[in-house]
Formats: C-alpha cells, sequence, structure tokens
C-alpha cells in the first residue's frame, strides 16, 4: 500500500512504530522532521516550488525517509519538469485558421480520478534503493583485527535478585571511573529525594526509563560502555525481577562473563538463593557464560564481617559448583556498591584488613573471556535495537556473533530476507572501517525499507545467510518436568511460541549415549533430545544455546542439533 492511500495531508499514520500510537498521529519527533522537511524542500525547489502541493512534499518525504535529496529529484522529475511540447500539425487547407484553443479548461471528476491514480503509481513504484551502494576497501580484516593494536573487548552482564544494588553498583562504578560526572549523580539524587528514593540516585544512571524509576527495578537491559588502558567493556545490566526474566535472557546472551551481585543482608541473601538469584545462575550455564565474579554487596551493613562473607562464599561455591560452573572460573569480591568500597578503590574501614584481594575493576581486568572468537565463520549479529534516523538510514545495535564486517559488505536480514549494505560501523563508541566476533556495534544499513527488520532478528553475510525454519531438534537439560507442551523459546532478544512435538529420548549426561527410547515425561536434571514446532520461521542454527520456558518459569535450555 502506498503512503497516498493511508494518509492526506492532515493525516498521517506512522506505519512504522508497530502501530504504537492511539491516536493514530504521527510521533512528535516525526512531526518536527517532517515540518523541517517541508521547509527544506521548498528551498531547495525554489521558483518551482509552487508547481507541487504540500500533500506531495509530504508524501515523498514520508517514502524517503526524510532524505532532502532524493525528495526534491522526485518532485523535479514527477512534477515540475516542462512536458514536452506537441508538434503542431499541418493544416490540410492552405487558407483554414486552425482551431483556437480554450483559454481554460475545467478539471472533471474523471479527471482528478486519472490525476489520483497516476500519483498513486508513481509514489508506489517509488524504490527507497536507488543509492549507489557504499565502497567497500576490501579489506583483510582478519589480518587488520591480528595486526593491530585494537583494545580487548568484554562484554558482561550484571545479574541477581531484585534489589540486590545491581544498577547502584554499576552506576557507582561509572562514576568511580569517571565516565559519569559528579554533578549528573547529584542532578538524580535531587530527583530522587523528590521521589521519595534517595538511595536510587546510582541506580538511575542505568535505569533511565520513567517506569524503571517510579518502580524501582530494571525493567530492560540497561547498557553502558566504558575503557580502561588494556580493555573496553560493555556493561549489560539485566533485570532481576522475575516478570522480565526474557530481558535478563536477552543480557546473558550478549556476555563473555557475568558479575553475579549478591545482597550480603542477614535474610537477603537466602531469599534470593531460592529465588532469582537460582535462576539466573542457571540460565548463565545454559547460555554458555562459564566466567563468574561474585559481588558480595552490602557487606558494610554486617560491619565487613568477615564470617558472612565467608559463609556465603562457601554456600555459593557449592551451589555454583553443582551446576557445573569451574572454581578456577569463580572469584568472590566484597564490596559497597551505595558507598564504592572495593570497586575501584581498596576499603578503607579498619573491619576489613583482613581481605586482602582485588578490587572489583581488577577482577573483571583479569577475568576474560574463555571462549575463542569465531573469526574465521560466516557473518552473524543478532539485532538487539533498531533505530531510524531521520536521513533515511537504518542503525542496528547488537554483538557479533561469528565472523567479520566491514563498510561496503553485502548482508540480509533474517527471516524477511531483505538485503542491504553496510554504510558504517561503530564499534562500542567509536567509528572504524571494520568489526569482528566478539564486539559490541552499532552499523547502518542502506538500501533496505526498516518495516523489514525488527529486534531478534539476525543480519548475516549475503554470501552465506542464516536459514530460517520452524522445526528443530533440541539437546536439552530439563529444570522441570518435560513431556509434549506448549512452551516459548527464547534466544537472545528473539523468543517465538511453539509446541514440544516429541521427546525422541532421555540421554546419559556424562556420554550422551540413548539411556531411554521415546518417554512419556522427562523428571528434572535429566537430558533429553526432543523436537520442538514454533509458531512461525526463525532464524536459527545448530549449536545455538536456546532456553526454552512455560508459564513464566524456565523449564529447560539446551543447544540446537
Amino acid at each position: 500500500m502506498s503512503p497516498a492511500d493511508v494518509y492526506d495531508e492532515d493525516d498521517f499514520v506512522d506505519q512504522y512504530d508497530d502501530y504504537d500510537d492511539e491516536d493514530g498521529e504521527l510521533s512528535p519527533e516525526d512531526r518536527k522532521a517532517m515540518s523541517e522537511g517541508t521547509a527544506s524542500v521548498r528551498r531547495a525547489l525554489g521558483k518551482d516550488a509552487d508547481k507541487v502541493t504540500v500533500t506531495q512534499i509530504q508524501e515523498a518525504l514520508w517514502h524517503y525517509y526524510y532524505d532532502i535529496d532524493k525528495s526534491v529529484a522526485y518532485l523535479k522529475k514527477s512534477f515540475t519538469s516542462p512536458a514536452p511540447k506537441p508538434t503542431a500539425k499541418k493544416t490540410a487547407e492552405a487558407g483554414k485558421k486552425p482551431a483556437t484553443t480554450p483559454k481554460a479548461v475545467k478539471k472533471t471528476a474523471s479527471n482528478d480520478a486519472k490525476k489520483q491514480a497516476e500519483l498513486t503509481s508513481s509514489v508506489s513504484g517509488l524504490k527507497i534503493n536507488d543509492a549507489p551502494p557504499p565502497k567497500s576497501k576490501g579489506l583483510d580484516v582478519i589480518k587488520e583485527f591480528e595486526n593491530g593494536t585494537v583494545k580487548k573487548s568484554t562484554s558482561f552482564v550484571v545479574v541477581g535478585h531484585v534489589d540486590a544494588g545491581k544498577s547502584t553498583l554499576m552506576g557507582r562504578l561509572l562514576l568511580e571511573l569517571k565516565f559519569v560526572e559528579q554533578r549528573t549523580v547529584e542532578k538524580y539524587r535531587r530527583q530522587a529525594e523528590k521521589s521519595g528514593k534517595q538511595s536510587f540516585a546510582l541506580a538511575w544512571v542505568m535505569d533511565q526509563g520513567s517506569e524503571e524509576r517510579d518502580r524501582g527495578v530494571t525493567i530492560d537491559i540497561a547498557t553502558n560502555h566504558f575503557e580502561t588502558p588494556t580493555t573496553k567493556f560493555t556493561i549489560l545490566d539485566a533485570p532481576g525481577h522475575r516478570d522480565f526474566v526474557p530481558n535478563m535472557i536477552a543480557g546473558a546472551s550478549q556476555a563473555d562473563l557475568a558479575i553475579l551481585v549478591i545482597d550480603a543482608n542477614t535474610g537477603a541473601f537466602e531469599r534470593g538463593l531460592k529465588g532469582q538469584t537460582r535462576e539466573h545462575v542457571l540460565l548463565l550455564r545454559s547460555l554458555g557464560v562459564q566466567r563468574l565474579i561474585v559481588a558480595v554487596n552490602k557487606l558494610d551493613t554486617v560491619d565487613w564481617s568477615k564470617e558472612r562473607f565467608d559463609e556465603i562464599s562457601g554456600q555459593v561455591n557449592g551451589f555454583l559448583t553443582g551446576l557445573g560452573f569451574q572454581s578456577k572460573h569463580v572469584s568472590f569480591v566484597p564490596i559497597s556498591g551505595l558507598n564504592g568500597d572495593n570497586i575501584a578503590r581498596k576499603i578503607e574501614s579498619p573491619a576489613a584488613s583482613w581481605y586482602l584481594g582485588p578490587t572489583l575493576m581488577e577482577a573483571l581486568e583479569t577475568t576474560g573471556p574463555t571462549a575463542t572468537r569465531a573469526l574465521g565463520k560466516p557473518f552473524r549479529m543478532p539485532i538487539s535495537e533498531v533505530f531510524r534516523s531521520q536521513q533515511g538510514t537504518t542503525t542496528l545495535a547488537g554483538r557479533i556473533e561469528s565472523g567479520t564486517v566491514q563498510i561496503g559488505d553485502s548482508v540480509v536480514v533474517q527471516p524477511s530476507g531483505e538485503s542491504a549494505y553496510i554504510k558504517s560501523i561503530v564499534v562500542d563508541t567509536d567509528a572504524q572501517d571494520w568489526a569482528v566476533a566478539g564486539q559490541s556495534v552499532s552499523i547502518a544499513l542502506t538500501n533496505i525499507d526498516p518495516i523489514h527488520i525488527r529486534v531478534g532478528d539476525i543480519v548475516c553475510d549475503a554470501r552465506d545467510p542464516i536459514k530460517c525454519g520452524d522445526t528443530f531438534t533440541i539437546k536439552a537439560m530439563a529444570f522441570d518436568h518435560l513431556m509434549p507442551m506448549p512452551v516459548d523459546l527464547h534466544r537472545g532478544r528473539l523468543h517465538t511460541p511453539g509446541q514440544i512435538q516429541s521427546i525422541a529420548a532421555v540421554l546419559d549426561k556424562a556420554t550422551g549415549e540413548v539411556v531411554k527410547k521415546k518417554p512419556k515425561i522427562v523428571q528434572p536434571g535429566g537430558v533429553a533430545r526432543m523436537s520442538i514446532k514454533l509458531s512461525s520461521k526463525v532464524p536459527l542454527e545448530a549449536g545455538h544455546r536456546v532456553v526454552i520456558r512455560s508459564g513464566g518459569e524456565t523449564i529447560a535450555a539446551g543447544l540446537l542439533e
């Protein structure tokens, strides 16, 4: 359907914002862009501006996503160029005067209808891929990466029970490293005091949404960046509340390592271990995160008690070992997120003189990812965020799972199958010509309509795109009883409803050998091979880690075969 079919000059419908606006009008940003764009187009047209209507200008702007040059070119071609003069016919009789042309011809209803049909046809025939693709430098990206002096990139997710102090800890970390100014924190502190939430000022560095601030919980993944002399870090502050576990899954799927925040207050740790802390740790292990820093937070509230720290460390270490984490990949650090003790500077209190280990930042610096970068595999990047600029460029944020990419590369977005070109690349916060697996990037695409792009889709190499399907075989560990039943499958930002169709076998945990064929039910803790049918085709392939949920609970996790 063309824009002319769905709106007129005074009634615009935003087709590309998932129909969020209840009143059917443009968003304030689009209204501003449309007003400024209309004025710019009229200036560019000059004396020809009177030959086009406001509706025609705005239809062109909308179709070209506020690209002034393309809109002007289309309007000049379609409406302002003079029509070719007809060749005068020689009169058959020399003395006969040619017929006089009427000075004015009234428009009939049929003429109006014909012109409207032509306009509709011309607008619907517009293409957004008429711009030449960006030029590629033809770099050997792997060689550039190996020979370059690029800092190592590490993404870490911050998880833990609700109210364990995750957002406050990360706000304090950014403040201590001077990536947030003290005056910004003071502004948040004044706003928090007005809301009766004085202790939330540091958390608001990470929690920017009004609903997050009102409720005092993180809802979506809060992302931030900072760097040290050796490493560029990406923080993924995941929600702790059970209602937002799918967002926590999305955060953990992008992480190299995790900080598990434990509340050292009497009773709080025990409640957390039975609640979301347990589910978060299960999910981390299932999603392939192997390295953990356990931040024992609020230890200052129990006067830096060594006994309390040892008690928590012992219980958590036993719990983690039972889930398959190796002790050499787990470290414990006592901290106070609110006051900043042992985050970037040592604890000053004499009560903590017993602790001689690293600060949280020192632990982060020495805890690198265990997995090697999959540089030689085809390019894959799951989309975590989508932005559309007023200049018509679509920008996607995410973490590259495998392969390499450079400006000018041809890519395909799955499952839509739409192709595009890489226009620009920003790694962390720096513009670059290329990027590799393991880096958090923002890539700008050209020659693609953003209506075909959704969060959870995968950008891949056009020469070797990921295939889409709706039926998959999964080798999964059960956290609850499994049987043929409706489920939701999660991978990163992708989540799709489906059905466990059949369970082929229960497998031995150690060897993978078949223990029992076609069981009717799988007990918690068992490993099974099963078939899942999804409601729609999605981009997944062998080796992908997925999480299976039902009724708001995580019931299994495993690998696609």
